[in-house]
């Protein structure tokens, strides 16, 4: 399991997945589904 080292190091966008890759770097990819909230019924 991984550690936190910086919280809040991103300003993240609705409707992205951030993920670290095999170099270190903190990379952003679009999200299949948008990220959008859901209706209440």
């Amino acid at each position: 399991m991984g550690k936190i080292i910086l919280k809040n190091a991103v300003k993240r966008k609705p409707g992205y997945l951030y993920y670290v890759d095999s170099k270190g770097n903190v990379c952003e990819a679009k999200m299949a589904r948008g990220g959008k909230k859901k209706k209440k019924k």
